[in-house]
C-alpha cells in the first residue's frame, strides 16, 4: 500500500475517532462514528509486520488525539501565557504519547492475527480495553477521550457500565469494528474464506444483551429526593484572581445564590469559586458566610486551603468546603488527584524551569483520600451524605467509585472549565460525568464556573445542562440512596480480566518480522509500491 493511501486511511480513522468523542454539536449523534472509526485502521494492518503496524497505528492515534486534545493549546496559550508555538508543540507531544496506545493496539492486533486468528475477534477488544486501563493509570493517568465515552447519550447501551465501567462500552465498540472488518475482508476478497458467523453472531448477541440489560436498568424505583441549586457565575479567568474584581465576583455569586436558595436543600458553587483563600481572609470570608446565613441553606464551594508542614513549610490544598446554614464550616474535602503541570510540577527538581515558563502552575499537595461530607435537611433533620470530585478527578472511574463505596447518597463535582475556552473540552468533560453516574447508579450534581453545569440522574439521564460561558442559576431535584452496583462493590474486575486475557494470548504470540496472517491478498499493494 502506498504512503498516500496509508496516510488517507489513518486520517480517516483519526478523524472518525476524534469526532465520535467530541460531541461538537448538540443533537447530532457523533458517537455513531465510533462503531466504524477503527475500520480504516484495520485496513492498513493487512499484510504488514508488527513493527510497521505499530507505526501505522501510532499515526492514526496521533491524528485522533490531535483532534481530541486540541484544546490544550487554548489552555496553555490563552491562560497559561505559553507562547503559541510552544503550546502547539506540547499539545502534539501529548497527542504523540496518547497515539502510542493505538500503535500498541495495532502491533498486538497483528501478532494476535498471526498466532490466534480464530480468536482475534474477542482478543482484540480485550487488548484495546487493557491499553485504555493502562492509560488511566500510567504517569498519573489521562483517561480523556476513552472510546466508550462516545456513547454517553445512548442510555440503554451504557447501563452495562454499572458492571464493567466505561471499559465495557469500549469493548463493545471495538468488538463491532473488528467483526465488521472480518466480514468486509470476506466480502471484498477472492480469498476462499468462510463468512465469520461466530464473530458476527456473538457480536450481535452482545449488543442485544447489553441493550436489553440497559432497558431494564433505566427504571428507577421510588426513592427520596434532594433539591439542589447550582450557581454558574461565569467569572472571566483573566479577572478571577485580580483583587480589584473580588467584590464584583462575590456580588455576582450573591445575586445568583438568592435566585436558587428558595426551595433548595443544598447550593453548589464551582471549584475555586472564592477569589481568595477562604480561611485566611476574614473580611471576605464573612461575606460568604453571610450569604449562607441569609439563604439558610448549606453551601458547597471550592477554595484553596493553606496548610503547613511540620517544619513550617506552607503548602496548598484544592478544597471543597461545606458550610452549614449558620455559616460554620461543617466539612472539607481536599482534592486527591492533582493535575500534573497545572496544580503541581512532576519531577520538579528536573523540570524546575516550568514554573517560570507557565503562568498559574500551583504548588498544591494531594488530600488524604476519599472523604464524605454530610448535612441535615428537612424538618426531621435527615442526615444526607455526599462525595465530591474536584475537576480532573471525575474522569477517573475508580476514584469516584471509592467515594460512592464510602456510603454517599449522591455525588457532586465542582470544576472551573474556563481554562478550556470555547472549545469542545467542556462538553467532553461533562459527558464523562454521565458515566460516573451510571457506573455507581448514583445521581450527580455539577457546578462549573463557565459551564457545563447540570444534574444527572442515576441512569445517566441529563436532567439539566447549561450552555457554556453564560451566567446561570439552576435548581432541580435528584434521587438519593441508589443501590450499590457491581462496579461500586468490586471495581475494575472487567478491565483486569481483559488485561489478563490479552497478556495470556500475547505471551504465546511469537515475535515476527514477516507479514501477518491477515490475508495479504486483500491488500491492494502493487508491485514496486513503497510502504509506509
Amino acid at each position: 500500500m502506498s504512503k498516500t493511501r496509508v496516510w488517507f486511511y489513518c486520517l480517516l480513522a483519526g478523524t472518525g475517532y476524534s469526532l465520535s468523542v467530541s460531541n461538537l454539536i448538540d443533537g447530532i449523534p457523533w458517537g455513531l462514528f465510533a462503531w466504524v472509526a477503527l475500520l480504516p485502521l484495520h485496513r492498513v494492518l493487512i499484510g504488514v509486520t508488527p513493527s510497521r503496524a505499530l507505526r501505522r497505528g501510532w499515526l492514526a492515534g496521533f491524528l485522533a488525539f490531535t483532534g481530541t486534545m486540541y484544546w490544550v493549546v487554548t489552555a496553555m496559550h490563552l491562560y497559561g501565557k505559553v507562547p503559541l508555538s510552544i503550546s502547539i508543540v506540547l499539545m502534539l507531544v501529548l497527542a504523540g504519547y496518547l497515539g502510542l496506545y493505538v500503535g500498541l493496539y495495532a502491533w498486538g492486533f497483528v501478532r494476535l492475527e498471526r498466532q490466534w486468528p480464530a480468536a482475534t475477534w474477542i482478543a482484540a477488544p480485550c487488548l484495546w480495553v487493557s491499553l485504555e486501563y493502562v492509560r488511566t493509570h500510567a504517569f498519573s493517568g489521562l483517561p480523556w477521550g476513552l472510546l466508550g465515552y462516545s456513547q454517553f447519550q445512548w442510555l440503554p447501551l451504557i447501563q452495562i457500565a454499572n458492571v464493567t465501567a466505561v471499559y465495557g462500552v469500549s469493548f463493545l465498540i471495538v468488538l463491532v469494528n473488528v467483526s465488521l472488518f472480518l466480514l468486509f475482508r470476506r466480502l471484498f476478497t477472492d480469498t476462499p474464506r468462510k463468512i465469520p458467523w461466530i464473530p458476527l453472531a456473538s457480536t450481535a448477541a452482545a449488543l442485544l444483551g447489553a441493550w436489553l440489560y440497559g432497558l431494564g436498568q433505566l427504571h428507577l424505583p421510588p426513592s427520596d429526593s434532594l433539591t439542589v441549586g447550582i450557581v454558574q457565575a461565569n467569572i472571566d479567568q483573566a479577572h478571577k484572581w485580580d483583587q480589584a474584581y473580588r467584590e464584583e465576583t462575590l456580588d455576582r455569586y450573591r445575586r445568583l445564590t438568592e435566585t436558587v436558595s428558595p426551595g433548595s436543600d443544598l447550593i453548589l458553587w464551582p471549584e475555586a469559586a472564592t477569589p481568595f483563600m477562604f480561611e485566611q481572609e476574614p473580611d471576605y470570608r464573612s461575606l460568604v458566610t453571610g450569604m449562607t446565613k441569609n439563604a439558610e441553606v448549606p453551601l458547597v464551594f471550592g477554595s484553596p486551603a493553606l496548610r503547613r508542614q511540620s517544619d513550617g513549610t506552607p503548602y496548598l490544598l484544592n478544597s471543597a468546603y461545606l458550610l452549614d446554614p449558620s455559616g460554620e464550616i461543617s466539612g472539607r474535602y481536599d482534592k486527591q488527584h492533582l493535575v500534573p503541570f497545572g496544580e503541581y510540577i512532576p519531577l520538579q527538581r528536573i523540570l524546575f524551569f516550568l514554573d517560570k515558563l507557565v503562568v498559574g502552575i500551583g504548588d498544591f499537595q494531594p488530600g488524604p483520600g476519599p472523604t464524605l461530607l454530610d448535612f441535615e435537611r428537612g424538618p426531621d433533620g435527615r442526615q444526607t451524605r455526599f462525595g465530591v470530585a474536584i475537576c480532573f478527578e471525575v474522569i477517573f472511574p475508580d476514584l469516584v467509585r471509592r467515594l460512592a463505596r464510602e456510603g454517599a447518597n449522591f455525588l457532586v463535582t465542582i470544576t472551573n472549565d474556563a481554562w478550556f475556552g470555547k472549545t469542545v473540552a467542556p462538553h467532553q468533560h461533562f459527558g464523562m460525568v454521565v458515566f460516573r453516574a451510571v457506573e455507581n447508579r448514583m445521581a450527580f450534581a455539577r457546578a462549573a464556573n463557565t459551564g457545563v453545569s447540570g444534574l444527572i440522574d442515576p441512569t445517566g439521564r441529563i436532567l439539566t445542562a447549561t450552555p457554556i460561558f453564560a451566567e446561570h442559576a439552576v435548581i432541580g431535584s435528584i434521587s438519593l440512596s441508589a443501590p450499590s452496583t457491581v462496579y461500586t462493590r468490586f471495581g475494575d474486575v472487567f478491565a483486569w480480566a481483559c488485561v489478563i486475557m490479552a497478556l495470556f494470548l500475547l505471551s504465546f504470540a511469537r515475535f515476527i518480522d514477516g507479514p501477518s496472517a491477515v490475508d495479504t491478498r486483500f491488500s491492494t499493494r502493487r508491485k514496486g509500491a513503497r510502504h509506509a
